[in-house]
């Protein structure tokens, strides 16, 4: 757990810099997969599927 975590934590971190950056190329989309795959198997994945849902609903009623 503590590896993911880490993990998440510098692919999340390289991909705020390469976003910022604008240097966004196959290497970013790789970084954006990965983060994605170990922000899956955090404790953070079920947040960030209600949060993502709860968006969709919402934009739906406008």
């Amino acid at each position: 757990m503590a590896v993911t975590v880490s993990l998440v934590v510098l692919f999340g971190l390289v991909l705020f810099f390469l976003l910022r950056s604008k240097s966004l190329g196959f290497g970013s989309a790789f970084i954006a997969v990965m983060f994605g795959f170990y922000l899956a198997a955090t404790g953070a994945a079920k947040p960030v599927t209600d949060l993502t849902t709860a968006v969709i609903d919402a934009l739906g009623k406008i």
